[in-house]
C-alpha cells in the first residue's frame, strides 16, 4: 500500500523509510534508519527526481504507481549513482518503458558500469546551465562534482523555487511521516544526526561543497528537497549557517573533545582528571572511549569542538588500534583549523604520542598547544600538575578565542 506525502500541489514525496539497515555503506550505524527520497513532479510532463536503495524498492514502485495515478511517467532526472539512490532504476525503466532520462555525461558512464542494459537511446544529456521544461514548471541543472560524487548534479525549478539538492542537506534517520524538518524540534534533536551525515559522508569535500554553495547562493530557493532526512520549506538558514561552519572546516562551538583508548583504565584515569578539571574552569567537554562509541560519532564532535584532546596507550610498539583508527578516520575527512593535545602511555616504551603526532600533523592548520603527557604504567605522583597545566592552557585559549 502507497505511502506518500505532498511537498506541494504539484511535488509529491515517493520516498521510503528503511529502519532495518544496521550500517549505512557498510560503516556508519544508523539505530534510527534512514530515508531514501525520491520526487515525483506532476506537470504537461510527469518527471522523477531520482529512485531509491533496493531495500525498499516495493513500497517505492507502489508510491511512484499511486501518486502517477494512471499517468505514464515521461522523464527520470538522475542526480546521483550511488546505489542508495540509483539500484532501482532498471526496475522503474522496466516498468516504465517510454521514461526518459536527463543526466549528465558521468552519470550516463556510470549507468553502463552499474547495469547491462543500454540505455543509451533513452538518455537526454544535459549540462551546467541547461533549462528544461516540464510544462508550467522550468527546470535548470547545475554541477556540484565531489558532493560527494564526480557526477552528482543539482536541479532547480525557477517556478517552484525548488532545488532538488542531491546528497546536500541531507541527514541519518528514518522519517517517521515528517516530511519537513519544520515537523520535528531539528535542531534539538536532529542537528547530530545532520552533522553525523555530513562529517563522514560529505566532510571530506569542503571545497566543493563551498563551490556549489556558491552557485546556490544565486538562486531564489523556498524548498530544498535531498535525497536523504527532511525536506526543508522554512528556517533553511540556519541549517545553511551549519554547512558554512562545517564545509570551512570552522568550528561550531569552543570546547573540548577529548578521545582516549585504554587497555586497562591508566590512561582513561588520566583523561577523567583532565575531563574534570577542564570543566571546573568552564570548559564544555565531549568525551569518548575509542573502544566502545564507533568512530563515526567521534569525527562528527572534532568537527564540532575547536579543541582537540586524544589519549592513547602504546600497543605493540604503535598506538592502540582504536584510536590508531580514529586518527586515520579524521584525517580521512580533512579536518583542518584546530588545536590539539596529546597524551601518551607506556609501561615500559612510551610511543603512542608520538605516533599520533605523526597521524594529525599532516591535517592542515593544525597546531599543536603543548609537549606530550607521558605516562609510564599509571598517573604518577605530581603529574596532576601537568594536567592542570594543560587544563589552564586549554581554558586559556578557549576564552581567548570566545
Amino acid at each position: 500500500m502507497h505511502c506518500t506525502r505532498k511537498v506541494n500541489d504539484n511535488l509529491i514525496w515517493v520516498g521510503a523509510d528503511d529502519r532495518r539497515l544496521a550500517c549505512f555503506e557498510g560503516v556508519y550505524g544508523v539505530p534510527d534508519g534512514v530515508s531514501y527520497n525520491s520526487y515525483l513532479l506532476l506537470d504537461e510532463k510527469t518527471v522523477l527526481f531520482d529512485t531509491v536503495d533496493k531495500a525498499v524498492f516495493e513500497v517505492f514502485f507502489e508510491n511512484v504507481a499511486h501518486a502517477l495515478g494512471g499517468r505514464k511517467l515521461d522523464y527520470l532526472v538522475i542526480s546521483h549513482m550511488e546505489p542508495d539512490h540509483a539500484a532501482t532504476i532498471e526496475g522503474l525503466l522496466l516498468r516504465y518503458p517510454e521514461a526518459r532520462i536527463l543526466c549528465n555525461v558521468k552519470a550516463k558512464g556510470m549507468l553502463s558500469q552499474f547495469f547491462l542494459t543500454d540505455y543509451s537511446d533513452r538518455i537526454d544529456l544535459v549540462k551546467e546551465g541547461d533549462v528544461f521544461s516540464a510544462g508550467t514548471h522550468e527546470l535548470s541543472f547545475f554541477m556540484a562534482p565531489m558532493v560527494h560524487w564526480p557526477e552528482v548534479m543539482m536541479t532547480y525549478d525557477r517556478t517552484g523555487k525548488t532545488l532538488f539538492s542531491a546528497d546536500a542537506f541531507g541527514t541519518f534517520g528514518a522519517l517517521n511521516g515528517r516530511l519537513f524538518a519544520d515537523e520535528a524540534d531539528f535542531f534539538t534533536e536532529n542537528l547530530g544526526e545532520a552533522r553525523r551525515y555530513y562529517t563522514n559522508i560529505v566532510g571530506k569535500y569542503g571545497p566543493q561543497v563551498q563551490a556549489a554553495l556558491k552557485k546556490a547562493a544565486a538562486l531564489d530557493i523556498a524548498v530544498v528537497c535531498p535525497l536523504h532526512g527532511f525536506v526543508w520549506r522554512k528556517d533553511f538558514g540556519s541549517y545553511l549557517e551549519k554547512y558554512q561552519l562545517w564545509s570551512t572546516y570552522t568550528p561550531e562551538e569552543n570546547s573540548v573533545m577529548l578521545a582516549y583508548a585504554s587497555v586497562y583504565g591508566h590512561t582513561e584515569n588520566a583523561a577523567n582528571i583532565l575531563a574534570a578539571m577542564l570543566c571546573e574552569r568552564g570548559v564544555k567537554v565531549r568525551m569518548y572511549d575509542t573502544s566502545v562509541t564507533p568512530a563515526s560519532y567521534i569525527v562528527s564532535d572534532a568537527f564540532r569542538c575547536s579543541h582537540l584532546v586524544f589519549a592513547a596507550t602504546t600497543y605493540n610498539n604503535g598506538v592502540f588500534v582504536t584510536m590508531e583508527n580514529l586518527l586515520h578516520d579524521i584525517a580521512a575527512h580533512n579536518l583542518q583549523n584546530r588545536k590539539v593535545a596529546v597524551i601518551e602511555n607506556g609501561s615500559w616504551a612510551p610511543a603512542s604520542g608520538k605516533l599520533m603526532r605523526e597521524l594529525i600533523a599532516p591535517m592542515k592548520n593544525i597546531e599543536f598547544l603543548a609537549d606530550n603527557i607521558t605516562l609510564k604504567s599509571a598517573l604518577a605522583a605530581g603529574q596532576e600538575g601537568a594536567l592542570a597545566a594543560l587544563a589552564d592552557l586549554i581554558a586559556a585559549d578557549i576564552g581567548a578565542g570566545a
